[in-house]
């Protein structure tokens, strides 16, 4: 079979629904500014992905995938060396139920394997034969569950911002809530207000989503969870290890 092309132009305009293509990813690759006419199912088989979209970041594990719809702008960042496997969907094969905004969907173990497996197709595949209900059924599989833990808003008041900003560069900052009110000259009530405005959770809450977010391609590049934690601010690794596995579902040591 001809080697199929690994440039995301080629696969907007197909013939066919679903247009499945594999690529390879350095570390620190940062990919332009784009959108696309079709929807895409962006995958990593292997390795981190960082996303960013005007409507925050998400991070993206091997567990995890990421539904972009059709003409939402969006970057990638490739926080560790990937392999990615993205299924193109023309607009009118949407399934129904797809949201309409970016989305972390999880990843059974069937539809990694229709995913593997459509990536094999060639381009102009037999949409009635069994690459057809293959394609079917891993449309058919996307769980459309909400998955907070892995995005993280963009913020739009100034004062989110600079925490914000802040714990990006220095996870283990470990002030309060109080003492940010109290630097940023305003109330901690205020905070809490706009904490559960733009992002619909607490302050804890989020610090924890984000050092969760800043630990992930920490642990998939083979870093001793120790250091992570430590380096996040968690006094021991077990405290680090209790609040990560209550947002990911499973300790540090055995999520990937």
């Amino acid at each position: 079979m001809p080697e199929k092309s690994s440039q995301r132009d080629d696969y907007q305009h197909l013939p066919r629904p679903v247009g499945a293509m594999a690529k390879e990813f350095a570390r620190g690759v940062l990919g332009d500014r784009h959108q696309h006419a079709r929807a895409q199912l962006l995958y990593a088989v292997a390795g981190v992905l960082e996303v960013r979209t005007a409507l925050g970041v998400w991070i993206v594990p091997p567990q995890r995938a990421l539904w972009i719809p059709p003409r939402t702008e969006h970057q990638v960042r490739f926080q560790t060396a990937a392999s990615v496997r993205t299924l193109y969907v023309a607009p009118e094969a949407v399934p129904a139920g797809a949201p309409p905004r970016p989305c972390a969907v999880g990843v059974s173990a069937l539809l990694r394997e229709l995913i593997l497996r459509a990536v094999q197709m060639p381009l102009a595949y037999d949409e009635n034969g069994l690459d057809g209900r293959i394609v079917a059924l891993a449309l058919e599989e996307i769980a459309w569950r909400a998955d907070a833990p892995l995005h993280l808003p963009a913020f739009s008041d100034a004062r989110l911002l600079r925490i914000h900003r802040t714990l990006l560069a220095e996870p283990g900052d470990a002030r309060s809530l109080a003492q940010w009110a109290a630097q940023l000259h305003t109330s901690s009530r205020t905070l809490a207000r706009l904490f559960q405005a733009e992002c619909g959770t607490s302050f804890v809450r989020w610090r924890q989503q984000l050092r969760v977010l800043q630990a992930l391609p920490r642990l998939a590049a083979g870093e001793a969870v120790t250091v992570v934690a430590l380096d996040l601010g968690y006094e021991t690794p077990g405290a680090f290890a209790a609040m990560f596995r209550s947002l990911m579902g499973a300790p540090p040591s055995r999520y990937f």
